[in-house]
Order: structure tokens, then C-alpha cells, then sequence
């Protein structure tokens, strides 16, 4: 190892690492069993639970919902807003009619005319023709008779006064009296300033500050560093840091010593509840596997393929093919006799028709006649045959 991290001797190492061990393994045992539980317990309980709630709150809570919200709840809603909209305009228009539209009337064609007809339409008047010319009378009056006279005094009369008896003799006093007597005593503050702020900054630093620094350098200092903070750092880098480190390193090694501890007895547990319960187990589902096929799953394939299935097939070729074959003709007779007797009604009706009306059987279309047979290079027919038309069907249209 470095020198930062020397290591340390085996007196602290072994009983730690015993000590650590002892408090670990059972801690490593009991936790590796939960986790085994825990998961069993998720894989064999809490995930076909979660499943079966899952199903269960899907078809019993959730689809009863979404029906109940979709048919019953949307539709009131709907019908609910409606109505709400609907009686909210009416109520709006019931107090626009009741409290606004009165209101708005009443200020429109009343006080509107009478603000503007009876105050409005005077008051300008009144200011137009009366008050507007006394004011324009009043202030030329005022402007003759009291301001001219007032400004010429206070031009001719109050500003000379004030200038050279006030005025002057104040700036020749500040001029040659005040400015150099407060020159002479501010140069004799700036002195004395001066001296102050050289004294007693020191004699306050004598008083109060220098005795304390030399406590603090000469006495606390010395005291903290060679009476606490030299034996704390030794006991920290000497004693607490290898220690510490060692049960960390401990910790990890004892845990992973526990892991293979608690494995091992895992194992050991799993083995024996193989041979007392599992195999035992599997050996009684082999032997009833082994029933199953052969007391019952055999015998009932030798039984059809050697009874049931000969069977069907003989029952298809030998009655229901024949029975099959005679439904298909006896439907085959029935809809031609059916085809038969509607034509024979259809020309019935039609010959019915034509003796009520009088009029001519219609000639039915059909493909023209095929010349008959004759002879090669003759004009004789062959004993027994029709002699054929000289017109070919081309020109007989």
C-alpha cells in the first residue's frame, strides 16, 4: 500500500474482521431470506392478486363506470347544460327587461333631454352672452387699476431699494469679512483633523486591539494547537482512520463471506426439500402421468379410431350421403315443377288477357330456323327434307 495508507497490523485487522464477520452473517442470512421471500411472494401471491384486482376493478368498477358515465351521466349532463343554457338566457333577458332596459329608457329620453335642454343649452348661453363679456370687463378693469400701478412700483421703487440697500452691502461683507475668516478657520480644523485622525486611531489600537492580538498569537493559539488539535489529528491519522478503514474493507469482505455462507446453506435447504418433498412430488405426478396415458388416454384413441371413427365415416357414406344426394333432387324436381307451373299460370293470365281484350298473340322472339340439308351441285333436296328458302338471312333481315 502507499504511505498516506500504511498498512495495519494484524493485532487490529483479524478481530475486527472476526467481529465484523460474527455481526454480519446472520444480518447476510436473514436478508438473503427475505429477498427469496419476497420474491416467491411476488411471483406465486402478489402478482396473480395484482392481476386478478386488476380484472376485477376492470370489469366491476371501471365498465360499470364508463357505461354509467357514457349512457347515463354524458346525456344528463348534456340535457342538464342545455337547460341550464336555456334558463340562463331567459333569465338574462328577464333582468335586462326588468333592470336595465327601464333604467336605460329613462336615461335616454328623459334625463339626457332635460340635462341637455334645460341646463346644458342655458348655461352656455348664460356663459356666451353674459358672463363672458363681464369677465373680459372685469379683467381689463383690474388690469388698469391695480397690476400696471403695482409693477411700476415694484420696478422702480422696491428693486433699487432692495439692490443697493440690501444686495450690495451683503456681497462686499461676504466678499472681504466672511469668505476669508472661514478660509483661515477651515485651514485650522484641517489641522487639528489631521493630528486627531494620527493620534487616535493608535491610541486605539494601543487600548484596545494590540493587547488581544498578543493573547490570541502568544497564549490561545499555542494552547489550541499543541493541547487539542496535534493529539485530536494524531488519534484521527493514528487510531480512527485505520480503524475505520479497516472495518469498511471488513465489512465488505465479511459480506460477501456471508453471501457465500448464506448461499451454501440455501443450497443445502434446497436440497433437502428436493428429496423430502419435491421428488417425492415428482415421482407421484410421473406415476399419475403414466396412468392418465395408459388407463385412459390410449384406450379412449384405440376406441376411435377402432370404434367412433368407422363408425362416422359409415354413417356419411352409407346414410347421409344418400340422404344428402335425394334432398338435392327432390329440391332439383320441386323447383323445376315450380318453374313449370308459374309458366303455365303466366301463359294462362296472358291467354286470359288477350280473349278479354282481343287483341293478337304477340309473336315471341326466338333464333331463326336452320336451313335444311341439300344435296352437292343440285337443286334436289334429299327425300323427306323441306326445300329451304332461295333468300339468304342476311337479306331476309
Amino acid at each position: 500500500m502507499s504511505m498516506e495508507h500504511p498498512t495495519p497490523p494484524a493485532l487490529i485487522r483479524i478481530p475486527v474482521r472476526i467481529v465484523v464477520l460474527v455481526a454480519v452473517l446472520p444480518v447476510r442470512i436473514a436478508w438473503d431470506a427475505l429477498t427469496a421471500g419476497g420474491r416467491l411472494l411476488d411471483r406465486a401471491l402478489l402478482r396473480p392478486a395484482g392481476r386478478g384486482l386488476e380484472w376485477f376493478f376492470d370489469h366491476a368498477v371501471a365498465l360499470p363506470a364508463r357505461w354509467l358515465y357514457r349512457w347515463l351521466l354524458a346525456p344528463a349532463g348534456r340535457g342538464i347544460a342545455i337547460g341550464a343554457g336555456w334558463l340562463g338566457t331567459a333569465l338574462m333577458w328577464l333582468l335586462k327587461a326588468v333592470l336595465v332596459w327601464p333604467w336605460v329608457a329613462l336615461w335616454r329620453y328623459v334625463v339626457v333631454p332635460v340635462a341637455r335642454y334645460g341646463i346644458a343649452v342655458p348655461a352656455v348661453w348664460l356663459y356666451r352672452r353674459v358672463l363672458s363679456p363681464l369677465g373680459t370687463c372685469c379683467f381689463f378693469l383690474l388690469e388698469k387699476l391695480v397690476l400696471v400701478p403695482l409693477a411700476a412700483l415694484f420696478r422702480y421703487v422696491l428693486v433699487p431699494l432692495l439692490r443697493y440697500g440690501v444686495a450690495v452691502p451683503a456681497v462686499w461683507l461676504d466678499r472681504y469679512v466672511l469668505t476669508p475668516l472661514g478660509q483661515g478657520l477651515g485651514r485650522l480644523f484641517r489641522q487639528v483633523g489631521r493630528g486627531l485622525g494620527w493620534f487616535l486611531p493608535r491610541l486605539g489600537l494601543a487600548l484596545f486591539v494590540w493587547p488581544w492580538v498578543g493573547l490570541w498569537r502568544y497564549v490561545v493559539v499555542p494552547v489550541v494547537r499543541y493541547g487539542i488539535v496535534l493529539p485530536v489529528g494524531r488519534l484521527w491519522n493514528r487510531v480512527l482512520v485505520p480503524v475505520g478503514r479497516e472495518v469498511r474493507d471488513a465489512l465488505g469482505l465479511c459480506w460477501r463471506v456471508a453471501g457465500f455462507v448464506s448461499r451454501a446453506v440455501g443450497r443445502g435447504l434446497k436440497w433437502l426439500a428436493w428429496n423430502l418433498l419435491g421428488r417425492p412430488l415428482v415421482h407421484v405426478w410421473h406415476g399419475l402421468r403414466w396412468c392418465g396415458r395408459n388407463l385412459v388416454a390410449r384406450p379412449a384413441a384405440r376406441v376411435w379410431n377402432s370404434v367412433l371413427r368407422p363408425a362416422g365415416h359409415w354413417v356419411r357414406d352409407a346414410l347421409w350421403a344418400p340422404a344428402r344426394h335425394a334432398a338435392v333432387e327432390a329440391g332439383r324436381a320441386a323447383k323445376d315443377a315450380l318453374s313449370s307451373a308459374r309458366a303455365t299460370v303466366r301463359e294462362a293470365r296472358r291467354d286470359a288477357w288477350r280473349a278479354l281484350v282481343g287483341a293478337a298473340r304477340p309473336v315471341e322472339p326466338r333464333e331463326p330456323g336452320a336451313a335444311r340439308a341439300r344435296t352437292l351441285g343440285s337443286t334436289t333436296n334429299v327425300s323427306g327434307a323441306v326445300p329451304a328458302p332461295e333468300i339468304s338471312l342476311r337479306k331476309r333481315g
